[in-house]
């Protein structure tokens, strides 16, 4: 008998099943005990209600509609596998985090270098490495975005980019970016047509540097006399044209023809990502040309001269041989080869480094790029590229290393004065607008203290306003100090002298919960420097070991001057400090240190670890500008839970024979302020002009006034004569300095007085006129009728 099997019913035929059969059931059933009634009892009546009143419940059931099927909502879940994929892009190491730092997701260079299952706050080494991981995370979720660099960890200091990102700003992006491989391929063809390529022609060996295109960038002598025809030009010619392969995998020279021997082949890729071909480096070894020297000899030669550390591995993954600066490089020391690569690195690297030795020894002919860690210096990573040799006997991988721990440090300081730069051109802009506007206020001011009196109702008022314009003009100065564009007043000077000046204000800077030791050295140079500046310079210092000791409830601050030696520099062996004497200033504190995350961005400008509303990041800056301006070196060495200490160094002043002269003049008497003449004055700012026009009338001049540089040159053209031309440096249309160089064709004797809100030292340095005077703004009435006086008086 044939069973056939019936599909499963779904959920609304067995409804609609059981809304047909539920009352059909009943009534049957109804039915069939009336009919026991009536046979039993014979009450007719009875058993026909009893049926009826069935049928009617049946006919409500079988009416009653069914229920609508219920379907319940789907919710997708983030696909944190796409995320992983588009993680596994990039070639850092990369997490995705929770905003309270649970992993989520990482990509395969997270897992290489820290494994899989570690979250991106358990990565320190140390409680400082941890604090600057939670730091990072900190500045991202309040930001959006954060970053600290030198994170110890166990693969060494390492950068770290954290950046809140999601719909809801939930999750966090951890990036661990490491430096850039660099391309060799401009070094390779300028070593090969050099010394290199002569050393590796007395190798026997024929060499030749391809580009991208495959055209002959560079090749060594015996290469270009045997490979190139009447015609070819190196940069014009593929190198293909050059040379061809037999199916064994050796070439010969298309110019030599079929009588040119075989060539065996070596190529060194300029660009490890890529497998074999492509940009790089050919070795053409022609064994007619050893002579009685081996192969191997001659490999070995061209291995020590050339400047990258080579190694060539076997099968095996044993050292065959390496070149001085593969050991150089690697930290090898003795005559003795380490058995596997594996044994350079550290821990963590070794599975990674045995893996592609492997692949590459057996697998087909390619290449490949390591960041790794040697034992002998672990805190940088450095370059292994690995890449598969065929038809060089036992050899059977190329590896080299390049430290580009020193490229990755002059990268790093080149973005830091790169950022210093912009940010102290904006600085001098602000300073110089706002100069202005002070300018016209003090000189206002000034005027009006000509008419009024000590004792009067509004000269109090007056002195208050000068006074707090004064003040801004000294955030003018610190603006500028920090960009290194201040003017300064640099006077010869000795350093324990303006440290007494200053004591008595540290002292109640610093309060009674820290002690100032203040030492001097004996046999001091004289400095030439700012005294002020210098004097703002240990405030500034000072206050911030105060704010360090504060956490500690106080301390020791200690302000030190000694001389150092031009033999004491030289042991130092410093390469940021050049080898002179100097009169050396050390600020030491005892306060709770400086992490080293931190201590290579103190003196960035608005960079800060106070709280907000406790510090603008001007302090440092400040100080690291002055000091630079001076001509000065500041050096920082703090450990946290210890103290910091700040070191200047200041170059001895030795003066010139014949330069001893006053240094310094009295002020002059205000009948000395007078004068008379002509003074012709170009400002495009009114209001600068209006204060300058009445304070020279003031002191006995006649003022012709121009609002640029064309309308000044029209009054000289009248034939005014004119005994002083005092201009503004920067002006819309013709500057300063282009109008003084027109008027002098004509007028040579002309006597100029530039004044400006920019620093003086860098617009000497811009303007290259001769025999000029210089006014900083913002100045006083005083200070303009001082200048005028200098300057006409000058010959």
């Amino acid at each position: 008998m044939l069973h056939q099997t019936l599909p499963p019913l779904e959920s609304a035929q067995l409804d609609r099943w059981e809304r047909w059969l539920a009352p059909i059931l009943s009534t049957g059933a109804g039915a069939t005990l009336a009919i026991l009634l009536l046979l039993i009892s014979q009450l007719w009546l009875a058993a026909a209600a009893l049926v009826g009143g069935l049928i009617a419940a049946g006919l409500v059931v079988w009416r009653k509609p069914l229920p609508s099927p219920r379907i319940e909502p789907i919710v997708l879940g983030p696909d944190y596998s796409l995320v992983g994929s588009a993680l596994g892009l990039g070639r850092d190491p990369a997490a995705l985090t929770t905003s309270e730092g649970s992993l989520l997701i990482v990509n395969a260079a997270y897992r290489e270098r820290f494994g899989g299952s570690r979250p991106p706050l358990s990565l320190g080494i140390d409680e400082e490495a941890r604090n600057g991981l939670e730091m990072a995370k900190s500045m991202a979720s309040r930001d959006g975005a954060g970053c600290v660099a030198g994170i110890g960890t166990e693969g060494g200091l390492i950068p770290v980019e954290v950046e809140r990102v999601g719909a809801q700003d939930h999750h966090l992006l951890w990036r661990f970016p490491g430096p850039s491989s660099p391309d060799a391929l401009t070094t390779a063809a300028r070593r090969i047509q050099g010394l290199t390529g002569s050393q590796i022609a007395a190798a026997g060996v024929l060499a030749a540097v391809v580009d991208a295109n495959g055209k002959l960038l560079a090749g060594n002598e015996p290469f270009l006399e045997r490979a190139l025809r009447p015609g070819q030009l190196v940069g014009a010619v593929d190198f293909l044209d050059l040379v061809e392969a037999d199916e064994h995998g050796e070439m010969r020279l298309v110019a030599e023809g079929e009588g040119g021997g075989s060539l065996s082949a070596v190529h060194i890729s300029a660009d490890p990502t890529n497998e074999a071909g492509g940009p790089g480096t050919f070795l053409l070894f022609d064994p007619g040309q050893s002579g009685t020297r081996s192969q191997s000899s001659n490999l070995q030669a061209l291995l020590d001269v050339l400047p990258i550390g080579l190694a060539l591995v076997d099968r095996d993954g044993r050292f065959l041989t390496m070149n001085q600066a593969f050991r150089q490089a690697g930290g090898i020391k003795g005559s003795a080869l380490p058995v596997y690569p594996g044994d350079l690195v550290v821990k963590e690297d070794k599975a990674a480094v045995a893996d592609a030795v492997r692949r590459n020894s057996r697998g087909p002919a390619m290449s490949g790029d390591l960041a790794v860690r040697l034992t002998g210096q672990s805190s940088e990573p450095v370059a292994l590229t690995i890449a598969g040799l065929r038809g060089l006997g036992d050899a059977a991988v190329l590896l080299l290393l390049k430290d580009n721990s020193e490229e990755a440090k002059l990268k790093r300081q080149v973005a830091q004065a790169t950022k210093m730069q912009v940010v102290g051109q904006l600085a001098g802009g602000v300073a110089h607008d706002f100069n202005n506007i002070l300018t016209a206020i003090i000189g206002h001011c000034d005027l009006m203290l000509m008419r009024h009196t000590p004792g009067d109702s509004d000269y109090d008022d007056i002195q208050q306003i000068k006074s707090n314009s004064n003040r801004a003009a000294g955030l003018t100065r610190q603006l500028l100090a920090f960009s290194r564009q201040q003017t300064l007043r640099p006077q010869v000077l000795q350093l324990p002298d303006v440290v007494s000046e200053v004591s008595h204000l540290l002292k109640r800077l610093l309060g009674e919960t820290v002690e100032l030791v203040v030492k001097h050295g004996r046999t001091l140079g004289p400095v030439r420097a700012d005294p002020g500046q210098l004097e703002q310079v240990i405030v500034n210092l000072a206050v911030n070991a105060r704010d360090a000791m504060a956490e500690t409830s106080g301390g020791t601050l200690t302000i030190q001057t000694y001389s150092v030696r031009a033999d004491q520099v030289a042991e130092l062996g410093s390469d940021i400090l050049p080898v002179a004497d100097y009169s050396a200033l050390s600020v030491t504190d005892t306060g709770c240190g400086i992490a080293p995350a931190v201590l290579g961005k103190i003196f960035e400008p608005f960079f800060t670890t106070k709280e907000v509303g406790k510090g603008t990041g001007l302090g440092l800056s400040t100080v690291y500008g002055i000091v630079k301006q001076s001509g000065g070196f500041i050096f920082a060495d703090s450990k946290v839970g210890h103290g910091t200490r700040f070191v200047i160094y200041l170059p001895v002043f030795r003066e010139e024979a014949g330069a001893a002269r006053s240094r310094k003049l009295g002020k002059p008497k205000q009948d000395e302020l007078w004068g008379s003449g002509t003074v012709l004055l170009v400002e495009d700012e009114p209001m600068v002009r209006s204060v300058a026009e009445r304070a020279l009338t003031r002191h006995g001049y006649t003022v012709i006034c121009a609002d640029n540089g064309e309308d000044a040159l029209e009054v000289l053209g009248r034939g005014e004569h004119i005994d002083l031309l005092i201009t503004d440096v920067v002006m819309p249309g013709m500057d300063g300095p282009t109008m003084v160089r027109e008027a002098r064709k004509t007028w040579p004797d002309l006597k100029i007085l530039f004044m400006s809100g920019y620093a003086e030292e860098q617009l000497r340095n811009s303007i290259d006129i001769d025999h000029v005077n210089f006014l900083p703004k913002p100045f006083s009435v005083t200070e303009l009728a001082e200048a005028a006086r200098r300057t006409v008086g000058t010959k």
